[in-house]
């Protein structure tokens, strides 16, 4: 059984809000990016790379759920994804407002105890089990790639004024390389997902240490949207949080093993 929820905030720097989230408890797909471009065009990239993703995903969910596999979901992630990314090229390259826009993305199908989960750019997904806090993304970012060369230590990356620069991001190239990883869920896990409006201002331990917290899950993404306002709130934040809890069945059979 999975649970829900998000929170956006346009932050203490800018007007508009470019990030964009949605999610479908009933088929488990969630969906966050972080747009970029001019004037209105990042939130066109990250509105319409989301609401297609979470739309094709789901409608493909709902027909084929019963018989698909890990890698049939993999794939049909990875065809989403290209559908969107040819939908924000397009219409960047219809109407010269939207040219150069597009979005960096995470996106997770939640069903049974599997999780698949697909990223592009720096948008991020973190997996919070038994108390100890993981990045499950590696992030496309020239940091990234500068910290797995040895020219940057990670305390050093926190510190660059080069913390935006992407080498993927969706809708920019008639093609995209999105990154997928398959993760077994165990109930009590947390699921993070997040825009660099986050990550980029409040520390992992922070983090961590907020989703230890015995708040609500609503409660918990509404504290990490605070902390990075706190802390300067730079950029648009987007939180979206699942909570893995263990379904009726395996509740019962554990309520008989403790003779409750």
């Amino acid at each position: 059984m999975y649970r829900f929820c998000a929170q956006t905030d346009s932050g203490l720097m800018r007007e508009n809000n470019e990030d964009a989230f949605t999610f479908e408890e009933a088929t488990g797909v969630a969906v966050l990016a972080d747009g970029m471009g001019g004037y209105n065009a990042g939130e066109v990239a990250s509105g319409m790379a989301t609401s297609i993703i979470n739309s094709e995903m789901s409608r493909w969910l709902t027909a084929s759920a019963a018989t698909a596999s890990v890698q049939d979901i993999r794939r049909a992630l990875e065809i989403c994804v290209g559908n969107a990314n040819a939908a924000v090229f397009k219409a960047a390259h219809a109407n010269v407002s939207y040219s150069g826009m597009g979005t960096t993305l995470v996106a997770g199908v939640f069903r049974g105890s599997d999780l698949v989960i697909g990223h592009i750019g720096d948008s991020r997904c973190y997996r919070l089990r038994q108390g100890a806090l993981v990045q499950i993304t590696r992030d496309h970012s020239l940091l990234q790639e500068q910290i797995d060369a040895g020219l940057l230590t990670p305390e050093q990356a926190a510190l660059s004024i080069n913390k935006n620069l992407v080498t993927r991001a969706l809708g920019v190239d008639d093609a995209v390389l999105l990154e997928v990883h398959e993760h077994a869920v165990e109930p009590g896990d947390v699921y993070l997902m997040c825009s660099d409006g986050l990550s980029d201002m409040v520390k992992d331990q922070d983090i961590e240490k907020t989703l230890q917290m015995p708040l609500s899950p609503e409660q918990q993404a509404r504290a990490l949207v605070d902390a990075a306002n706190a802390h300067g709130g730079r950029d648009n934040i987007t939180v979206l949080l699942v909570h893995a809890e263990a379904g009726a069945e395996k509740r019962g059979l554990m309520a008989r093993l403790l003779g409750k």
